[in-house]
């Protein structure tokens, strides 16, 4: 990748700066695209643009400025809770983005690899108004690769590790725990519905994943980014609650239940392997204890 231009799309997002670094430890310019008006600070760009993905000529514009060898579409609503609460916002920057986007590298940059970043919710029921961005971009995408794009689909299924937002729920059960240990809240962690089961990475195995895929990923091909292996959130919950320095009692708080839960999503990652020789390496109880570390030092 040395000396390539790496254009990605929701670079100060959760993934992002974990894939900068990557990205420029690989050799490549890493270029971010997002809507603030300065680039985060502490990350490797060798460039900025400012860009609403639901602006097609902004898009456009920057597209063609930056002329990248490869972009990561990372850009879009990743929360299934947020999801919820706005389903025309989530499809504007899911659906929306993604089709300006692919038209401004069809315009300005053809030549150039797109890893579209899906989720593994795309294969779970989509009650009406709630999870169709992601899987509208997805079909999205296999349009611009029918039309000559050299398109990647990604499908990434849950994913956790230093830097998640609280939003999510290992970061949020980890924010509690830290807080009850330092007397700062009652030892109470509460929690939505456990009865599910997720398959869930590191996201630093996640970037390795897409790193492999714009060197060896197969063209209009699509690609489950996954451990292969279900958790059930119960099984996460008690795995952080041992890892707490001091008792913890688990509650359900009604307020943290979704209208809908997908009850079971595991991938099968035979098919990224094959092709890239990927596979997650990161054990989930060491995520657990960094995400953990990473609240009790904040």
């Amino acid at each position: 990748m040395t000396g390539r231009a790496i254009l990605v799309t929701g670079v100060s997002g959760f993934v992002g700066p974990h894939l900068a670094r990557a990205l420029a430890a690989a050799g490549a310019r890493v270029v971010g695209l997002g809507v603030e008006p300065e680039p985060p600070r502490d990350l490797p760009l060798a460039g900025w643009h400012v860009a609403d993905l639901g602006e097609a000529p902004a898009v456009t514009e920057a597209v063609a400025k930056v002329r990248p060898a490869a972009i990561v579409h990372l850009a879009g609503q990743s929360s299934a809770g947020r999801s919820f609460a706005d389903s025309a916002g989530t499809f504007r920057a899911n659906a929306a983005g993604t089709a300006n986007l692919l038209a401004a590298v069809a315009a300005g940059a053809p030549a150039a690899r797109v890893l579209v970043i899906g989720s593994g919710e795309a294969y779970g029921p989509q009650p009406a108004g709630t999870r169709v961005g992601k899987a509208e971009a997805d079909r999205i995408a296999v349009v611009a690769g029918e039309q000559g794009l050299d398109v990647v689909r990604v499908r990434a299924f849950s994913h956790t590790g230093p830097g998640q937002s609280p939003v999510f729920v290992v970061p949020g059960w980890a924010q509690q725990i830290a807080a009850i240990e330092a007397g700062r809240a009652e030892p109470v962690l509460r929690v939505g519905n456990l009865e599910v089961t997720r398959d869930l990475t590191d996201v630093r195995d996640v970037v390795a994943a897409y790193l492999a895929l714009l060197e060896r990923g197969t063209r209009g091909a699509a690609y489950n980014v996954c451990r292969g292996e279900g958790v059930t959130l119960a099984d996460v919950v008690r795995r952080m609650t041992v890892l707490s320095r001091v008792p913890v009692r688990v509650e359900t708080d009604p307020a943290r239940l979704r209208p809908a839960d997908v009850p079971w999503l595991v991938g099968d990652p035979t098919r990224i392997a094959r092709d890239t020789g990927w596979h997650a390496a990161i054990p989930l109880d060491r995520t657990l204890a960094d995400v953990l570390e990473e609240w009790r030092g904040r």
